[in-house]
């Protein structure tokens, strides 16, 4: 039951480590990553598509992305999206490709993004943290109940801990490398 406890407890922890890196790579630097289309829907004759649903999303250059649709009516629809996109992005359309130019950020942007980076981190850290409560919580529920020793449950605890400190310094250093491809013109 222990090691159900603690498998359980390092696969949400897991889990929100990938959560956060698919977070953090949604927030744009001024490189481009065919990434940061993913979330942008199309509507393909009446139906909201992801962008790479209908398009083959590609990297021109560094700052660049190519959006090449595979239906050639859609690149009016495609360039319409990603403009209407929260990205504050404005695509080109150049034959039957949507290119999409990266701006770069000023100062004050990349001080606002890394605030925003700081706050993802953070929520999740609380997040793990609360795993590990969890965790501790149904450990000492084990030991009430008489299912486990004490020393079985402080050594369990022990492990727990191990795991939450291990998967914080894993956000810490997600957050570092975000935070240094902000500041990097």
């Amino acid at each position: 039951m222990i090691a159900d406890i603690k498998k359980f407890a390092e696969q949400k922890m897991k889990k929100t480590l990938e959560t956060l890196k698919v977070d953090l790579g949604k927030i744009r630097t001024g490189r481009a990553h065919i990434g940061l289309l993913d979330h942008v829907m199309v509507d393909y004759y009446g139906t909201p598509t992801p962008i790479n649903g209908v398009a083959t999303v590609t990297l021109l250059d560094a700052r660049t992305i190519g959006v090449t649709p595979w239906d050639k009516k859609m690149v009016g629809a495609v360039g319409k999206a990603i403009r209407e996109s929260d990205l504050g992005l404005n695509p080109a359309t150049m034959g039957d490709t949507v290119r999409v130019p990266m701006p770069a950020l000023t100062e004050e942007r990349r001080r606002d993004l890394i605030k925003v980076v700081h706050k993802e981190a953070e929520n999740a850290r609380i997040a793990v943290r609360n795993i590990r409560r969890d965790a501790n919580n149904h450990l000492k529920d084990l030991l009430k109940q008489k299912k486990v020793a004490e020393d079985e449950e402080r050594r369990a605890q022990d492990e727990v801990q191990k795991l939450t400190d291990r998967h914080v310094a894993e956000i810490d250093k997600a957050l570092a490398a975000k935070e240094a491809d902000l500041i990097a013109v």
